[in-house]
């Protein structure tokens, strides 16, 4: 959401003009971005984009109403969905708004981290909140710990730049958590709370602040410090493979909602609101200074230094991250490595049909585990296509490739 800044008719981005367009796509969609998914983010009530905030405000205050009434109740799961259902809301209200110092911002992300300290209180010690000093910053995490046998290993989960720290996993269904792996997620450099500190990200700044979490988190006697993974989402997939590329305690790395390669098709030919948020994120108020950036940000160079067994997830058409620039990206990879296409779908793969309706976070977990495990030897390679509504999905045969002249006889 822009602010008008008083009387002058200038703009920072060559696109920015194109705002009315947006406010009618919220009206009749209900979304702000990723418009090839029919399902709604955003209730009917929200016709504009600056309706949004007090929209979703409206929302959140009434599901943060029954968490707290089923807290008082003494109905602890119940309560902790419900915190984690107003936690979401309140979460996509204060993110359409990209200004510093916004009272209405802070205002809904206080609300949403007074819902999650509740959610940590009722979680018996399973959750706790992590902070480290990083570059004369404070950062901030989230540690989601396992029941299973301790030491654990640990993945450092990098959200996308519509997410938080508090997004993902979900308190209530944890599938790292349920396979035997702790789950750190982090605010690094521009998202969440560091927006809030004007904490701003760089072209690398975000896998330094995540090599810090690591190394503190490396101290734990809880953490097998040998057994470091890194998962990551839309965003988070280009910071998880350059924090793979820079640390080499990483071990493992599996992401999806790809961001692997080229960041044109996000940043120019996509919603315009991509960058103005990155340039938000980033303290950025010149345009051409923000695109000399995104040239910076292709992956090529970073994913050749890449060692580790790695996953890369993208949807066929997704609309932010091209397949044939993700594919170059994968090809530079040294490690053992897989690389799965989702057919006939978009940047989003949660209650995706092509996975059988669940969301790709417990494929992505039940794949680290297994590359911790020391199933995937020197040289694997699979290229899987996970079918529309038939196949075995990623449990597939490899494919010989995605183009039409490899792909014909499967779409026979």
């Amino acid at each position: 959401m822009l602010t008008n800044d008083g009387t002058s008719m200038r703009q920072e981005r060559q696109r920015d003009n194109q705002q009315w367009m947006l406010d009618w796509i919220i009206k009749t969609t209900g979304r702000e971005q990723n418009f090839a998914y029919d399902y709604r983010r955003f209730p009917p009530e929200a016709k504009s984009y600056r309706m949004i905030p007090r929209v979703m405000h409206r929302e959140g205050a009434h599901k943060e109403a029954l968490a707290r009434a089923a807290d008082e109740a003494g109905h602890a799961e119940t309560a902790t969905a419900l915190y984690y259902e107003a936690v979401e809301t309140y979460r996509h209200g204060q993110h359409v708004i990209f200004e510093d110092d916004n009272p209405e911002k802070t205002f809904l992300h206080d609300r949403m981290s007074a819902c999650y300290d509740r959610i940590v209180a009722l979680s018996n010690g399973a959750i706790e909140r992590v902070e480290i000093a990083w570059e004369d910053h404070l950062m901030s995490g989230i540690l989601h710990r396992t029941t299973g046998p301790s030491p654990a290993p640990l993945v450092i989960f990098c959200p996308g730049m519509d997410m938080t720290k508090e997004a993902m996993p979900h308190p209530a269904n944890n599938p790292w958590a349920r396979r035997g792996l702790h789950i750190l997620s982090i605010d690094g450099p521009g998202q969440g709370v560091s927006n809030l500190r004007k904490v701003r990200v760089t072209a690398d700044n975000y896998e330094r602040a995540a090599t810090a979490f690591v190394d503190a988190m490396v101290e734990r006697p809880d953490v097998d410090a040998g057994k470091i993974a890194v998962s990551g989402f839309s965003m988070g997939s280009h910071w998880g493979t350059r924090l793979a590329a820079l640390d080499s305690r990483v071990k493992a790395i599996a992401t999806a909602a790809a961001c692997y390669g080229s960041k044109r098709p996000l940043f120019q030919f996509a919603s315009p609101r991509f960058k103005q948020m990155f340039m938000y994120m980033a303290g950025i108020h010149d345009e051409d200074e923000f695109d000399d950036l995104a040239e910076q940000m292709g992956l090529l160079d970073e994913a050749a230094q890449i060692r580790c067994p790695s996953l890369q997830v993208i949807g066929e058409y997704d609309p932010l991250c091209y397949l044939e620039d993700a594919y170059d990206v994968y090809e530079r990879i040294q490690g053992p490595k897989e690389f799965w296409v989702i057919e006939n779908d978009f940047h989003i793969p949660v209650a995706c049909r092509n996975l059988g309706g669940l969301d790709i976070y417990p494929f992505l977990a039940d794949w680290l585990r297994d590359a911790l495990n020391g199933r995937f030897a020197d040289g694997h390679r699979r290229d899987v296509l996970v079918q529309e509504r038939r196949g075995a999905g990623p449990y597939s045969d490899p494919v010989p490739g995605y183009w039409l002249p490899e792909r014909a006889p499967l779409l026979d």
